[in-house]
C-alpha cells in the first residue's frame, strides 16, 4: 500500500485525456477528444455535464473560469466568467438590517447573474471544433434520461429537505438513484437552438429577474458575463506558473509559489519542516486577501517580487512568523482537458457554497450560486456590493510551463479559500520534489483555516489561524504535530481522504504522453484518456 493509502495510480494516455470529479463527465470529454474536438469542446462537454450530475457543487447556476494553452511559447488565455451584481445591489440596505457581511443561504443579494453559461459559449466559439449539439449530447442525454446518483450527491442531497423547485432530488436520495433533469435538459437545447440569448434573454433569464424582486433588469441578465483577460505569471522551480487575474485570488498561488521556491525545502515531502515551509509561504502570501482583492486590483503588483520578497524573509524555519512581518502593509469542481494537439485546458466552475444560495429557478430547477458572499459590506471598501461588480473570487485554476514555453502541466482544486494552499502543494510535490500526478495528488495535506467558519472566511482573522492536516498525511503523527506545535502552529487533525483539501486533479505532458490523476476524494473522478 502506498504512503497515500489508497490504491491509486497515476493514468497514462498518448492522445489525450481529461480529469474530472465525475468519470461520466471525463467520459464524455473523452468522447469528443476521440471525434476530433478540441480540448476545449472536451472541457465544455465534461463541465455540462457535471452542470447535470454534480449540481451540489458546481451548475448553470455559478460562475466559470478557465486557461487555455494554445501554443508553445505564448502566454494562455484568460477567462473571467464571473456574473456580476445586479442593478439593485445596496449595501446601505443591507447595512441598515445589521448586516456586516453578506448572507451565505436564502438571499438573492448574494446571488451575482450566474457566468457559467457565457464561459461555455465563448471558451466553445474561441477554441471549438465540434459543433454545439455534440458538446451538449452527453450532458443532454444525462439529464433527459437520468444519472446514477454519487455517494457526495447523496449526502448532499439530504439538505434539500423543505427547498422550492429542487423537486429533481429527494432528501432521501441513496448512491446509484437514477436522477433526471428534465428542466436542465430543456435549458441545454435551448442553448443549442439559440445560443446564449436563449439563456440570458429567455426563460431563464425571466425566472432570474421574478426571483430578484427588483435586484436585476432585464440589461443586467442580458449583458455578456465572460471576459477574455490577461492572465498573470510568476517564475517559480524553473517553470512558469499561470494563473488568471482578480477578481479571482489566483495571485496567491503565485505568490506562494513564489516564496516557497526560494526557501530552501528539504527533499523529502514527508518531512514537517516541508509542511511548515510550505505553510509559511501561502500564510505570507495571503494574510491581506481581504484588504487587497477587488476586482480592480493590480494582479501584477500584487505578485510583485520587490512586494513578496519581505515576506518571503520573514520566514523561519525554526518558527512560524508572525503576519506582516517585514512588510509594509466549498463547493466548486475543477476539470483538465489535454488534445493531441497539446492543447490544455484549465477550467474550474462553481456554485460556491453547496448548492448555492438555496434558491432554484422554477422552470428549468437550476440552483443559484452563492458567490457574492466574496463581497464586503465596509462602505468604501474597493470590494463593496455594489451594481454591475464582480466580487472577489476562489475560483483559481493554473497552467504550468516550461522554460522553452511547451505546456509541462495543467492543475487545478476545489476548496473554497485553501484552493491556492492545495496548488501550491502539488506543485511543489511536483515540480521541486518530482512526484508523480497521483503522489501529488493523493497525498495528505495541509490547509489554513479558521477555528469556526465556512471555509471562505479564512483570512477574517489571520493573527487568529489554525493548521489543520488531513488524517493521513504523514505529519499527522504525533511525532510530527509536535514538531510543528513547537515551530509555533496551532494544528488540528482532520479525517483522512477529507473534502474540504480539495479535489485536485493534474495532466502532466511528457513526450508522446499524458500522465493525469483525479483526486480519489471525490470517490467517482476519473482520469480518463485514450
Amino acid at each position: 500500500m502506498s504512503r497515500t493509502q489508497v490504491p491509486f495510480a497515476t493514468r497514462y494516455a498518448r492522445s489525450g485525456m481529461v480529469c474530472s470529479v465525475d468519470h461520466l463527465a471525463s467520459e464524455a470529454g473523452v468522447s469528443l477528444l476521440r471525434a476530433g474536438g478540441s480540448a476545449a469542446d472536451a472541457a465544455v462537454a465534461a463541465s455540462a455535464v457535471l452542470a447535470v450530475t454534480t449540481q451540489h457543487m458546481c451548475g448553470m447556476g455559478g460562475d466559470l473560469w478557465a486557461l487555455v494553452h494554445d501554443a508553445d511559447g505564448a502566454a494562455p488565455a484568460a477567462l473571467n466568467a464571473s456574473g456580476r451584481a445586479g442593478s439593485g445591489a445596496d449595501a446601505d440596505a443591507l447595512r441598515a438590517e445589521g448586516r456586516t457581511r453578506m448572507r451565505f443561504r436564502s438571499d438573492i443579494r448574494s446571488v451575482p447573474v450566474p457566468g457559467c453559461v457565457d464561459g461555455w459559449m465563448s471558451l466553445h466559439e474561441r477554441f471549438g471544433r465540434a459543433p454545439l449539439s455534440e458538446v451538449f449530447s452527453t450532458a443532454i442525454d444525462l439529464a433527459s434520461g437520468g444519472f446514477p446518483l454519487s455517494p457526495h450527491g447523496s449526502a448532499a442531497a439530504a439538505l434539500l429537505d423543505g427547498i422550492a423547485n429542487a423537486d429533481d432530488y429527494s432528501p432521501r436520495s441513496q448512491p446509484g438513484d437514477l436522477i433526471t433533469r428534465p428542466g436542465v435538459a430543456a435549458a441545454l437545447r435551448e442553448i443549442v437552438d439559440g445560443g446564449r440569448e436563449a439563456f440570458y434573454e429567455g426563460v431563464f433569464a425571466q425566472d432570474l429577474i421574478e426571483l430578484g424582486g427588483g435586484e436585476y433588469t432585464t440589461a443586467d441578465v442580458a449583458r455578456s458575463h465572460a471576459d477574455w483577460v490577461t492572465p498573470l505569471r510568476a517564475d517559480a522551480w524553473g517553470h512558469t506558473l499561470w494563473t488568471v487575474p482578480p477578481n479571482s485570488q489566483g495571485y496567491l498561488t503565485l505568490a506562494g509559489a513564489w516564496i516557497a521556491s526560494g526557501l530552501d525545502l528539504p527533499a523529502d515531502p514527508e518531512d514537517p519542516l516541508f509542511a511548515h515551509l510550505l505553510a509559511e509561504a501561502a500564510k505570507q502570501a495571503g494574510w491581506d486577501r481581504p484588504a487587497v482583492l477587488s476586482q480592480d486590483a493590480d494582479g501584477a503588483a500584487l505578485i510583485a517580487p520587490q512586494r513578496l520578497a519581505p515576506r518571503r524573509a520573514a520566514i523561519s524555519p525554526d518558527a512560524a512568523a508572525a503576519l506582516g512581518s517585514g512588510t509594509g502593509t466549498g463547493d466548486t469542481m475543477y476539470l483538465a482537458a489535454v488534445d493531441a494537439d497539446h492543447m490544455g485546458v484549465s477550467l474550474i466552475q462553481s456554485n460556491a457554497g453547496g448548492w448555492g444560495v438555496g434558491l432554484w429557478t422554477p422552470t428549468h430547477r437550476i440552483s443559484l450560486h452563492n458567490r457574492g458572499i466574496g463581497f464586503n459590506l465596509v462602505a468604501g471598501h474597493p470590494a463593496e456590493y455594489r451594481p454591475g461588480r464582480r466580487p472577489p473570487h476562489t475560483l483559481a485554476p493554473a497552467i504550468v510551463q516550461r522554460a522553452d514555453g511547451s505546456l509541462r502541466s495543467v492543475v487545478g482544486t476545489m476548496g473554497g479559500d485553501a484552493q491556492p494552499q492545495v496548488l501550491l502543494q502539488v506543485l511543489a510535490r511536483t515540480l521541486c520534489a518530482g512526484e508523480e500526478p497521483a503522489t501529488a495528488i493523493g497525498s495528505g495535506r495541509w490547509r489554513w483555516g479558521a477555528a469556526e467558519g465556512t471555509g471562505f472566511d479564512t483570512w477574517a482573522d489571520p493573527g487568529n489561524l489554525q493548521m489543520y492536516i488531513e488524517g493521513h498525511a504523514p505529519w499527522s503523527t504525533s511525532d510530527s504535530v509536535a514538531d510543528l506545535t513547537r515551530r509555533g502552529h496551532r494544528v488540528g487533525i482532520d479525517r483522512p481522504h477529507d473534502n474540504s483539501y480539495g479535489h485536485a486533479h493534474l495532466i502532466e505532458v511528457h513526450d508522446g504522453v499524458l500522465a493525469g490523476a483525479a483526486d480519489p476524494r471525490a470517490l467517482t473522478g476519473s482520469a480518463a484518456g485514450y
